[in-house]
């Protein structure tokens, strides 16, 4: 694969991971993005609209492999992958130019094992720089033998790094939401999970979190996390996550959640 940005002889070893399953529409692009690595690998879970041919003709590397959650899958990745860098980029990403530059600069530092990337996230059409949505930092830039996903924690997981951190100044670019559809379909998924997850750890509901938990998630998002800075998307995004927050208690608060104890 010809590299967009040269990487100098020395420079360590780099290989970017794309988790993958029916990304038809995305990548293309994201591979694409990814080209000034020395390797570009896939990971696809059994897709089945065209995305593993569209890797493959965009220049990536495909392997198939099975998925129980995220973090088991991204642990696969750091196993498989031989090179001593690894760059976590999901399928709705992209790396500008200006990152990927950034990122050959960086590895080739040996006081730093994990790079924590800002990015700029795409709801649907606007560029968040608040709301919770920005700076949005995930730690994706990884020295592989440094590093593992604890494999407990299904989604919103973090790499463990056995060793230092730092953060990048260069953005991914993350295209989250097209439609509001799609928005709230995967909120409700998220607020379930959270709700299930309160409930195993023991967590209750009083009826008065119906009101005080709602409140402080809209004045998080609104004010603490800068959501004014969006105008009314900022405004209409934490008085719509304020609404998830109310529905995630109202749903610990059902009959089959009062038997356990109170937090």
């Amino acid at each position: 694969m010809t590299d967009s940005v040269p990487r100098p002889p020395s420079a360590p070893s780099l290989c970017c991971a794309i988790l993958a399953r029916n990304v038809y529409k995305h990548i293309g692009d994201c591979v694409q993005s990814c080209a000034f690595a020395d390797r570009v690998v896939v990971f696809d879970t059994q897709s089945s609209d065209g995305t593993v041919a569209a890797a493959r003709a965009a220049g990536a590397e495909v392997i198939d492999i099975e998925f129980v959650n995220f973090s088991m899958a991204r642990n696969t990745a750091l196993s498989t992958i031989t090179e001593e860098w690894v760059f976590f980029v999901d399928a709705d990403e992209r790396v500008t130019p200006e990152l990927a530059a950034e990122v050959q600069q960086v590895i080739r530092r040996g006081d730093v094992d994990g790079w924590w990337v800002p990015r700029y996230n795409h709801i649907v059409g606007h560029v968040m720089r608040g709301t919770g949505w920005y700076p949005d930092c995930q730690l994706r830039l990884l020295r592989r033998q440094r590093a593992h996903y604890d494999p407990e924690r299904e989604v919103h997981e973090i790499a463990i790094i056995d060793g230092t951190e730092d953060t990048l100044t260069q953005h991914l670019v993350h295209y989250n939401y097209d439609t509001w559809a799609q928005f709230h379909a995967k909120q409700r998924r998220y607020t379930a999970f959270e709700a299930a997850t309160l409930r195993s750890e023991g967590v209750s509901a009083h009826p008065r979190h119906l009101i005080i938990r709602p409140l402080q998630a809209f004045v998080r998002r609104f004010i603490t996390w800068k959501g004014y800075r969006d105008g009314w998307r900022g405004l209409q995004l934490s008085l719509i996550m304020a609404g998830y927050e109310l529905l995630k208690y109202w749903w610990l608060l059902r009959p089959e959640s009062r038997q356990v104890t109170k937090a």
